[in-house]
């Protein structure tokens, strides 16, 4: 037999193979609306799965883009009207022990499937997956499937705000913020198709595990959902990094499979990347017939850690009056044992419609917070649960996840409807990620004690959401809300109306962890340009497009521009591009101090999450990192440096100072390192006008792991010059690595003769 022919062959024996395993068939699909749910649509247009039937709508009418100008206003007649998708299949071929499924990992929110005019499914809830068995009510012949999409949930139809959500677990982020216009998706917003399956199915296979208090050993209980799969036998293993076998089971199937008594000795622990290696494993899962053929094969990471949330050090005094109910609440991060300072961020969703958020957004947005020095975010209760994706990169590059329930902002009911559906998205919310290990935190949801929402601790749907935890997830920690008492919010602007600047707030503040603040910044001038007319764009006022993208009215007064606090500082700006600059540096030195501020006050002080690190649009100013889709503002490169494990700080009273007058500042070590090292003389500068002088040189005793060293406070009377801005410089010997630059302001004295050159105090 010639070699070709050969090939041609195997080709052709593989391809009859496959035909005769049959495939499932692929959907396409179509969209339509009406005004009434028993009334059909008059027309239909192509539809893109995932999506979302607003996009659907405005790419078959040509709508401009929503994410230019007040475009987004003209989706706000979509609301009210009840969506159907459409798609028509053949009856593919299948072998007598093989079944149609029709899946579904997301359709947002309320909805009817039907199939072949018959309803087969009704839900509410958006988070809870879609598995159909079709195989019984399926034609010979020609076949339809319909998804009807019921209108936005709305508990009232007037305010239009956050409240219409009060009442739903949908995000209440769409139904508008002070940086996401109101702007609701609806449809089919992840993968969503039909599947061939054999009638013996494994549904989820969770390798749970307990590991002992000295981390040598875990205890892993393997668990798996099945379907029709008695008499069946599987083999399991798990494989190191390496593809060795680490540990093995094999046995009988049972419809629900519990498997206790598997034990990995010395197991290699995950960490995040800061502290370690985010090491996997893999579980491979093979279940066999009763012939030794495999039906099918189940494979999934694996990472081995323990996270706990701890009493922060110092925080059993905070109230020592008797009688007292607890101290502030545990805040402290406790990986594999190790306390760990967390440093990150607020993670929104990183688009208005998640149904078009790919995977390579997901990539790029968690890299980036990972060469930001990160090590936590904090996925925000008003968003999106993230897609399956999203927690894997994080597992793999070793970010950990606050996830927070789907609430936010809002008085939640205690209803038994609302709560119900609850139960069933947080069930599946958990079950879905409990595996992933970067999974480091449960929270109830955004802001949920506080007066505007007037939840408490003994709100059903809170009391419901920690029973559910408790239930499916016990080892992983859990809040009710953040914050809660000892955490901090805000503030969000870098000077507050009676004129204190970050710098005072945060060196008199006593958090055990500060889980959102923030400092506004403008967009890049190539972003406005893309969103702000022509006509508008080189004079941000309110009532135009720049209010629209946030700039004017978006949280307390002329926020997120905050114009007069720029006047103050810098007089009014000759042009855009000067603005812009003027905005970015403020934001830059805020994010600076504050995130500074924080590390010194370890370990009292555990955590600094700004707000906010991503956008799901393009705003014309707020206090995100990273402008929509993935542009870094200055302010990100200031925080990556802030957060470095080891770095040169400098602490500072304030950023406007006075010619003539007396400047101090001290200078620190920080380190979140868990290695003793050696730091070099460490040298503070004063650049002015160009020109640099020493304010004092130290050298620092042993660097202790895991803890900071206070320095000595260089003083001088600051000279006349001609810059109103000034530099002050921290240099490592030896380390440059080490080094950092800070950004402050003078104003002229008000002593005609103040001095020109400096004056060091000794």
């Amino acid at each position: 037999m010639k070699p070709r022919y050969h090939i041609v062959l195997l080709i052709f024996c593989m391809l009859v193979q496959l035909t005769a395993m049959g495939a499932a068939p692929t959907l396409k699909w179509k969209v339509g609306y009406s005004e009434y749910k028993d009334v059909p649509p008059l027309k239909y247009v192509s539809a893109v799965v995932p999506g979302a039937v607003q996009l659907d709508i405005a790419r078959s009418e040509n709508y401009p883009s929503y994410l230019v100008s007040d475009n987004y206003k003209r989706y706000g007649w979509m609301e009210d009207l009840y969506y159907t998708y459409q798609t028509r299949f053949q009856r593919p071929d299948m072998a007598p022990d093989e079944r149609l499924w029709f899946v579904s990992k997301g359709i947002d929110y309320e909805f009817e499937i039907l199939l072949n005019g018959l309803r087969i499914h009704k839900q509410e809830g958006m988070f809870t997956p879609v598995a159909l068995d079709l195989t019984d009510k399926l034609t010979d012949g020609d076949n339809e499937l319909r998804i009807l999409i019921y209108p936005v949930p709305k508990r009232h139809a007037s305010p239009q705000d956050r409240t219409q959500a009060s009442s739903v677990v949908k995000p209440a982020v769409s139904y508008q913020w002070d940086w996401h216009p109101r702007l609701i998706p609806l449809g089919i917003w992840d993968e969503t198709g039909l599947e061939i399956r054999h009638e013996s199915h494994v549904d989820d296979v969770y390798v749970n595990y307990t590991l002992n208090e000295e981390l040598t050993c875990a205890e892993i209980l393997l668990e798996v959902q099945a379907c029709h799969s008695g008499g069946k036998s599987f083999r399991w293993r798990l494989e190191d990094a390496a593809g060795r076998v680490a540990a093995t089971a094999s046995g009988l199937m049972h419809d629900r499979l519990i498997r206790p008594g598997i034990t990995l000795e010395q197991p290699q622990l995950w960490w995040t990347h800061d502290h370690g290696s985010p090491y996997l494993y893999t579980s491979i899962f093979e279940m066999f017939d009763n012939d030794g053929k495999m039906l099918q094969r189940v494979s999934d990471k694996v990472g081995f850690r323990r996270v706990r949330l701890v009493m922060n050090e110092g925080a059993w005094e905070e109230h020592p009056e008797s009688p007292k109910s607890r101290s502030v609440p545990p805040a402290q991060v406790e990986l594999n044992g190790r306390r760990i300072f967390a440093k990150g961020s607020n993670w929104v969703n990183p688009e208005i419609f998640p149904g078009i958020i790919t995977d390579e957004r997901y990539e790029r947005l968690v890299s980036m917070g990972v060469k930001a020095n990160m090590n936590m975010f904090r996925v925000w209760g008003g968003g999106i649960v993230n897609k399956e994706r999203f927690f894997e990169i994080c597992d793999s590059l070793g970010m950990l996840v606050w996830e927070e329930f789907p609430l936010a902002c809002n008085n939640y009911p205690d209803d038994p409807h609302y709560l119900s559906v609850l139960k069933q998205e947080a069930s599946s919310i958990v079950k879905r990620l409990r595996k992933h290990p970067c999974l480091g935190l449960w929270c109830g949801g955004n802001e949920l004690f506080n007066s505007w929402s007037g939840m408490t601790d003994q709100s059903l749907a809170l009391r419901l959401l920690n029973a559910v935890c408790l239930d499916l997830d016990p080892h992983t920690p859990y809040n009710p809300t953040s914050p809660i008492m000892g955490m901090g919010h805000g503030y969000y602007l870098f000077r507050t109306p009676d004129g204190k600047e970050v710098y005072e707030l945060m060196n008199n503040a006593h958090c055990t962890a500060y889980t959102e603040f923030g400092v506004p910044g403008m967009s890049p001038m190539e972003v406005l340009k893309q969103i702000i007319p022509l006509e508008y764009l080189s004079t941000p006022q309110a009532g135009t497009p720049w209010e629209d993208h946030h700039a004017f009215n978006a949280w307390v007064g002329d926020t997120w521009l905050a114009p007069d606090i720029l006047e103050h500082y810098f007089g009014k700006a000759s042009s855009l591009e000067e603005l812009i600059e003027q905005s970015q540096l403020l934001q830059s030195e805020g994010y600076k101090a504050i995130f500074e501020e924080a590390r010194r006050q370890k370990p009292y002080c555990s955590m600094a999450l700004n707000w906010c690190y991503n956008e799901p649009w393009p705003a014309a100013a707020n206090n995100s990192l990273i402008v929509y889709p993935d542009i870094p503002k200055p302010a990100y490169d200031a925080v990556a440096g802030s957060c470095r494990p080891i770095c040169a700080s400098v602490r500072f009273s304030r950023f406007e100072w006075k010619q003539g007058e007396p400047f101090f500042a001290q200078v620190w070590i920080l380190n979140d390192r868990y290695a003793t090292s050696h730091i070099g003389t460490v040298h503070l500068y004063v650049e002015i006008d160009g020109k640099r002088t020493e304010l004092l040189s130290w050298k620092p005793e042993t660097l202790n792991p895991n803890e900071n060293i206070a320095g000595p406070e260089g003083r001088m009377i600051l000279p006349s010059m001609k810059n109103r801005r000034f530099k002050v410089i921290a240099q490592v010997e030896n380390m440059p690595e080490l080094d950092n630059e800070y950004t402050l302001l003078s104003l002229p004295s008000d002593e005609p003769d103040a001095v020109s050159t400096p004056v060091l105090n000794k």
